[in-house]
Protein backbone atom coordinates (compact mmCIF):
# COMPACT_ATOMS: atom_id res chain seq x y z
CA UNK A 1 0.00 0.00 0.00
CA UNK A 2 0.99 3.63 0.35
CA UNK A 3 3.11 2.18 3.11
CA UNK A 4 6.52 3.70 3.71
CA UNK A 5 6.11 6.75 1.45
CA UNK A 6 7.15 9.44 3.90
CA UNK A 7 10.02 7.68 5.63
CA UNK A 8 11.50 5.82 2.67
CA UNK A 9 10.74 7.87 -0.44
CA UNK A 10 14.23 9.37 -0.50
CA UNK A 11 15.78 5.90 -0.41
CA UNK A 12 13.50 4.66 -3.15
CA UNK A 13 14.25 7.42 -5.58
CA UNK A 14 17.96 7.20 -4.85
CA UNK A 15 18.03 3.44 -5.43
CA UNK A 16 14.94 2.32 -7.36
CA UNK A 17 16.51 -1.05 -8.21
CA UNK A 18 15.82 -2.17 -4.63
CA UNK A 19 12.06 -1.91 -5.06
CA UNK A 20 10.20 -5.11 -5.82
CA UNK A 21 7.91 -5.11 -8.87
CA UNK A 22 5.85 -8.12 -9.79
CA UNK A 23 7.30 -9.52 -13.07
CA UNK A 24 3.77 -9.50 -14.53
CA UNK A 25 3.65 -5.72 -13.99
CA UNK A 26 7.06 -4.77 -15.33
CA UNK A 27 7.13 -2.28 -18.18
CA UNK A 28 3.72 -0.71 -17.49
CA UNK A 29 4.17 3.06 -17.88
CA UNK A 30 3.27 5.40 -15.05
CA UNK A 31 0.05 7.31 -15.86
CA UNK A 32 0.26 11.07 -16.13
CA UNK A 33 -2.43 11.48 -13.47
CA UNK A 34 -0.89 9.02 -10.98
CA UNK A 35 -1.24 10.28 -7.43
CA UNK A 36 0.25 8.56 -4.37
CA UNK A 37 -2.55 9.59 -2.02
CA UNK A 38 -5.26 8.48 -4.44
CA UNK A 39 -3.56 5.10 -4.93
CA UNK A 40 -3.04 4.44 -1.24
CA UNK A 41 -6.56 5.44 -0.27
CA UNK A 42 -8.00 3.28 -3.05
CA UNK A 43 -6.14 0.20 -1.82
CA UNK A 44 -7.20 0.78 1.78
CA UNK A 45 -10.85 1.35 0.85
CA UNK A 46 -10.93 -1.59 -1.54
CA UNK A 47 -10.29 -4.21 1.13
CA UNK A 48 -12.65 -2.53 3.57
CA UNK A 49 -15.37 -2.77 0.91
CA UNK A 50 -14.45 -6.39 0.13
CA UNK A 51 -15.18 -7.36 3.74
CA UNK A 52 -18.33 -5.26 4.30
CA UNK A 53 -21.55 -7.12 5.09
CA UNK A 54 -24.20 -7.10 2.39
CA UNK A 55 -27.65 -8.68 2.92
CA UNK A 56 -27.31 -12.09 1.22
CA UNK A 57 -30.96 -12.60 2.13
CA UNK A 58 -34.47 -11.41 1.37
CA UNK A 59 -36.30 -8.68 3.28
CA UNK A 60 -37.49 -11.40 5.69
CA UNK A 61 -34.58 -13.87 5.90
CA UNK A 62 -36.49 -16.67 7.70
CA UNK A 63 -39.94 -17.53 8.88
CA UNK A 64 -40.46 -16.30 12.47
CA UNK A 65 -38.77 -18.58 14.99
CA UNK A 66 -36.39 -20.06 12.43
CA UNK A 67 -32.78 -19.42 11.50
CA UNK A 68 -29.78 -20.88 9.71
CA UNK A 69 -26.11 -21.65 10.20
CA UNK A 70 -23.64 -22.05 7.36
CA UNK A 71 -20.90 -20.34 5.39
CA UNK A 72 -20.80 -17.01 3.56
CA UNK A 73 -18.24 -16.42 0.81
CA UNK A 74 -17.26 -12.92 -0.34
CA UNK A 75 -15.29 -12.88 -3.58
CA UNK A 76 -12.30 -10.50 -3.63
CA UNK A 77 -11.60 -9.63 -7.30
CA UNK A 78 -7.84 -9.33 -7.95
CA UNK A 79 -6.44 -5.86 -8.44
CA UNK A 80 -4.87 -5.05 -11.79
CA UNK A 81 -1.23 -4.03 -11.96
CA UNK A 82 -2.18 -0.37 -12.36
CA UNK A 83 -3.91 -0.51 -8.97
CA UNK A 84 -1.04 -2.25 -7.18
CA UNK A 85 1.81 0.20 -7.83
CA UNK A 86 2.91 2.45 -4.96
CA UNK A 87 5.79 4.70 -3.97
CA UNK A 88 6.04 6.70 -7.16
CA UNK A 89 5.36 3.63 -9.36
CA UNK A 90 8.52 1.89 -8.08
CA UNK A 91 6.94 -1.04 -6.20
CA UNK A 92 3.90 -3.30 -6.46
CA UNK A 93 2.08 -4.53 -3.38
CA UNK A 94 1.11 -8.20 -3.01
CA UNK A 95 -2.59 -7.46 -2.79
CA UNK A 96 -3.99 -10.55 -4.52
CA UNK A 97 -3.35 -13.12 -1.81
CA UNK A 98 -6.84 -14.57 -1.42
CA UNK A 99 -9.71 -14.83 -3.92
CA UNK A 100 -12.42 -14.80 -1.25
CA UNK A 101 -13.31 -14.16 2.38
CA UNK A 102 -15.15 -17.15 3.89
CA UNK A 103 -17.09 -16.66 7.13
CA UNK A 104 -19.04 -18.94 9.42
CA UNK A 105 -22.48 -17.32 9.50
CA UNK A 106 -25.62 -17.64 11.62
CA UNK A 107 -28.90 -15.74 11.61
CA UNK A 108 -32.27 -15.96 13.33
CA UNK A 109 -35.72 -14.44 12.83
CA UNK A 110 -37.57 -13.62 16.04
CA UNK A 111 -41.33 -14.06 16.60
CA UNK A 112 -43.44 -11.83 14.40
CA UNK A 113 -45.03 -8.65 15.65
CA UNK A 114 -48.76 -8.66 14.80
CA UNK A 115 -48.04 -11.20 12.05
CA UNK A 116 -46.55 -8.45 9.88
CA UNK A 117 -43.13 -7.38 11.19
CA UNK A 118 -40.30 -9.90 11.64
CA UNK A 119 -37.18 -8.69 13.49
CA UNK A 120 -33.95 -10.62 12.89
CA UNK A 121 -30.25 -10.68 13.71
CA UNK A 122 -27.17 -12.17 12.06
CA UNK A 123 -23.51 -12.72 12.87
CA UNK A 124 -20.56 -14.04 10.87
CA UNK A 125 -16.87 -14.54 11.60
CA UNK A 126 -13.59 -15.52 9.97
CA UNK A 127 -11.21 -16.50 12.80
CA UNK A 128 -7.61 -15.27 12.63
CA UNK A 129 -6.22 -18.58 11.34
CA UNK A 130 -2.62 -18.35 10.01
CA UNK A 131 -2.46 -18.86 6.26
CA UNK A 132 0.55 -19.43 4.05
CA UNK A 133 1.50 -16.62 1.72
CA UNK A 134 1.41 -17.98 -1.85
CA UNK A 135 3.89 -15.31 -2.93
CA UNK A 136 6.60 -16.49 -0.53
CA UNK A 137 7.84 -19.19 -2.84
CA UNK A 138 7.88 -16.96 -5.91
CA UNK A 139 9.32 -13.51 -6.22
CA UNK A 140 10.08 -13.15 -2.51
CA UNK A 141 13.51 -14.64 -2.17
CA UNK A 142 12.20 -18.21 -1.73
CA UNK A 143 12.11 -17.67 2.02
CA UNK A 144 10.26 -20.26 4.14
CA UNK A 145 7.21 -19.34 6.16
CA UNK A 146 7.89 -18.50 9.83
CA UNK A 147 7.10 -21.47 12.08
CA UNK A 148 8.64 -20.24 15.32
CA UNK A 149 11.97 -22.04 14.79
CA UNK A 150 13.67 -19.57 12.43
CA UNK A 151 14.94 -16.01 12.96
CA UNK A 152 12.65 -13.43 11.34
CA UNK A 153 15.43 -12.54 8.89
CA UNK A 154 15.16 -16.07 7.45
CA UNK A 155 11.42 -16.39 7.00
CA UNK A 156 8.20 -14.66 6.07
CA UNK A 157 5.31 -14.25 8.48
CA UNK A 158 2.03 -16.00 7.82
CA UNK A 159 -0.92 -13.74 7.14
CA UNK A 160 -3.85 -13.85 9.56
CA UNK A 161 -7.24 -12.29 8.93
CA UNK A 162 -9.94 -11.68 11.51
CA UNK A 163 -13.29 -10.57 10.07
CA UNK A 164 -16.44 -10.19 12.20
CA UNK A 165 -19.79 -8.93 10.91
CA UNK A 166 -23.17 -8.35 12.49
CA UNK A 167 -26.59 -7.10 11.45
CA UNK A 168 -29.94 -6.18 12.95
CA UNK A 169 -33.03 -5.74 10.83
CA UNK A 170 -36.76 -5.93 10.52
CA UNK A 171 -38.83 -7.15 7.58
CA UNK A 172 -42.47 -6.49 6.79
CA UNK A 173 -44.80 -8.87 4.97
CA UNK A 174 -46.78 -6.24 3.09
CA UNK A 175 -48.38 -8.73 0.70
CA UNK A 176 -48.00 -12.50 0.16
CA UNK A 177 -45.95 -11.62 -2.92
CA UNK A 178 -44.11 -8.56 -1.63
CA UNK A 179 -41.82 -7.97 1.36
CA UNK A 180 -39.83 -4.92 2.43
CA UNK A 181 -37.43 -4.20 5.26
CA UNK A 182 -34.50 -2.26 6.65
CA UNK A 183 -31.27 -3.42 8.24
CA UNK A 184 -28.22 -1.97 9.97
CA UNK A 185 -24.87 -3.70 9.73
CA UNK A 186 -21.23 -3.40 10.79
CA UNK A 187 -17.98 -5.24 10.05
CA UNK A 188 -14.59 -5.23 11.73
CA UNK A 189 -11.54 -6.53 9.82
CA UNK A 190 -7.98 -7.02 11.09
CA UNK A 191 -5.13 -8.35 8.95
CA UNK A 192 -1.83 -9.27 10.60
CA UNK A 193 1.32 -10.15 8.66
CA UNK A 194 4.07 -8.86 6.40
CA UNK A 195 1.59 -6.79 4.37
CA UNK A 196 3.72 -3.95 3.03
CA UNK A 197 6.59 -6.37 2.22
CA UNK A 198 10.26 -5.50 2.00
CA UNK A 199 12.02 -3.85 -0.92
CA UNK A 200 14.58 -6.65 -0.94
CA UNK A 201 12.75 -9.66 0.58
CA UNK A 202 15.82 -11.93 0.47
CA UNK A 203 17.81 -9.60 2.71
CA UNK A 204 15.41 -7.57 4.85
CA UNK A 205 13.69 -8.92 7.97
CA UNK A 206 10.04 -9.87 8.07
CA UNK A 207 7.97 -7.52 10.24
CA UNK A 208 4.34 -7.75 11.26
CA UNK A 209 2.08 -5.03 9.90
CA UNK A 210 -1.51 -4.49 10.96
CA UNK A 211 -4.27 -3.38 8.60
CA UNK A 212 -7.52 -2.40 10.31
CA UNK A 213 -10.80 -1.68 8.56
CA UNK A 214 -14.30 -1.16 9.82
CA UNK A 215 -17.51 -0.54 7.92
CA UNK A 216 -21.06 0.25 8.94
CA UNK A 217 -24.21 1.15 7.10
CA UNK A 218 -27.88 0.58 6.54
CA UNK A 219 -29.98 -0.78 3.68
CA UNK A 220 -33.56 -0.87 2.50
CA UNK A 221 -34.53 -4.23 1.00
CA UNK A 222 -37.46 -5.35 -1.13
CA UNK A 223 -38.09 -8.95 -2.15
CA UNK A 224 -40.68 -11.00 -4.02
CA UNK A 225 -41.20 -14.49 -2.52
CA UNK A 226 -42.11 -17.19 -5.01
CA UNK A 227 -43.22 -20.59 -3.71
CA UNK A 228 -43.06 -23.68 -5.90
CA UNK A 229 -44.18 -26.68 -3.87
CA UNK A 230 -41.87 -26.86 -0.86
CA UNK A 231 -39.30 -24.64 -2.51
CA UNK A 232 -39.16 -20.89 -1.93
CA UNK A 233 -37.24 -18.39 -4.06
CA UNK A 234 -37.00 -14.73 -3.11
CA UNK A 235 -35.36 -12.37 -5.62
CA UNK A 236 -34.37 -9.18 -3.80
CA UNK A 237 -32.86 -5.74 -4.31
CA UNK A 238 -31.13 -3.68 -1.61
CA UNK A 239 -29.82 -0.13 -1.60
CA UNK A 240 -28.24 1.83 1.20
CA UNK A 241 -25.38 3.83 2.63
CA UNK A 242 -21.94 2.49 3.57
CA UNK A 243 -19.21 4.16 5.61
CA UNK A 244 -15.66 2.82 5.98
CA UNK A 245 -12.59 3.72 7.99
CA UNK A 246 -9.11 2.18 7.81
CA UNK A 247 -5.75 2.29 9.53
CA UNK A 248 -2.43 0.80 8.49
CA UNK A 249 0.30 0.26 11.10
CA UNK A 250 3.58 -0.70 9.47
CA UNK A 251 6.47 -2.51 11.05
CA UNK A 252 8.08 -2.55 14.47
CA UNK A 253 8.39 1.22 14.48
CA UNK A 254 4.58 1.51 14.03
CA UNK A 255 4.62 3.89 11.09
CA UNK A 256 1.03 4.99 10.55
CA UNK A 257 -0.41 5.31 7.04
CA UNK A 258 -3.72 7.15 7.24
CA UNK A 259 -6.62 7.08 4.81
CA UNK A 260 -7.51 10.66 3.92
CA UNK A 261 -10.52 9.71 1.77
CA UNK A 262 -12.37 6.85 3.52
CA UNK A 263 -15.29 5.41 1.59
CA UNK A 264 -18.64 7.09 2.16
CA UNK A 265 -21.30 6.32 -0.41
CA UNK A 266 -23.82 3.92 -1.86
CA UNK A 267 -23.97 0.15 -1.43
CA UNK A 268 -26.17 -1.88 -3.80
CA UNK A 269 -27.16 -5.56 -3.93
CA UNK A 270 -29.18 -7.70 -6.32
CA UNK A 271 -29.64 -11.36 -5.51
CA UNK A 272 -31.74 -14.46 -4.96
CA UNK A 273 -32.41 -16.09 -1.59
CA UNK A 274 -33.68 -19.68 -1.71
CA UNK A 275 -34.96 -22.28 0.74
CA UNK A 276 -34.94 -25.75 -0.79
CA UNK A 277 -36.28 -28.96 0.74
CA UNK A 278 -37.13 -27.07 3.95
CA UNK A 279 -33.54 -27.08 5.25
CA UNK A 280 -31.11 -26.03 2.50
CA UNK A 281 -30.57 -22.26 2.53
CA UNK A 282 -28.82 -20.82 -0.54
CA UNK A 283 -28.18 -17.27 -1.67
CA UNK A 284 -26.24 -15.60 -4.46
CA UNK A 285 -25.73 -11.88 -4.89
CA UNK A 286 -24.10 -9.21 -7.03
CA UNK A 287 -22.70 -6.47 -4.79
CA UNK A 288 -21.54 -2.98 -5.74
CA UNK A 289 -20.04 -0.04 -3.89
CA UNK A 290 -19.56 2.32 -6.86
CA UNK A 291 -17.73 5.19 -5.19
CA UNK A 292 -17.82 8.11 -2.81
CA UNK A 293 -15.64 9.39 0.01
CA UNK A 294 -15.51 11.59 3.07
CA UNK A 295 -12.71 13.98 4.03
CA UNK A 296 -11.81 13.84 7.73
CA UNK A 297 -9.23 16.51 6.97
CA UNK A 298 -11.01 19.02 4.74
CA UNK A 299 -7.74 20.78 3.93
CA UNK A 300 -6.59 17.81 1.82
CA UNK A 301 -6.76 18.19 -1.94
CA UNK A 302 -9.20 15.75 -3.58
CA UNK A 303 -9.83 14.62 -7.14
CA UNK A 304 -13.31 15.06 -8.56
CA UNK A 305 -14.02 11.41 -9.39
CA UNK A 306 -14.90 9.80 -6.07
CA UNK A 307 -14.63 6.24 -7.37
CA UNK A 308 -10.87 6.69 -7.78
CA UNK A 309 -10.59 6.57 -3.99
CA UNK A 310 -12.29 3.17 -3.81
CA UNK A 311 -14.98 1.07 -5.41
CA UNK A 312 -15.83 -2.61 -5.83
CA UNK A 313 -18.07 -4.79 -7.99
CA UNK A 314 -18.19 -8.38 -6.85
CA UNK A 315 -20.28 -11.47 -6.11
CA UNK A 316 -21.15 -13.22 -2.86
CA UNK A 317 -22.80 -16.49 -1.92
CA UNK A 318 -24.20 -18.40 1.05
CA UNK A 319 -24.95 -22.00 1.89
CA UNK A 320 -26.50 -23.05 5.17
CA UNK A 321 -28.75 -25.35 7.12
CA UNK A 322 -32.18 -23.95 7.99
CA UNK A 323 -33.51 -24.93 11.41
Amino acid sequence: MRALLVTLSALLYAAPALAEIDPKCEGIPKPDDYDEQVQGDFQANYFALASSQSPLHAAIPHEPGHGSIGVDAKIVPPLACEQRFVLGWTKTEQTNKSPLIPQIAASFAFPAIKDIAVPYAGFSILPAIPLSDPDNAKGSGDLPVCDGTLPLTECRRRTRNLVMSGELGIGFRIHPKFEAGVRAHATMMRTFGDIATAFDPAEEPSVEDIFQASTWGFDAIVSVPIEVGQQKLSPYVAAGYLDASTQFLIGDDIYYAGNLHPYSGAALSVGVDALLAKHLRLAAEFYAAPGGYSTPDDTVTSVDQGSRYGHIYTARAKIGYEF
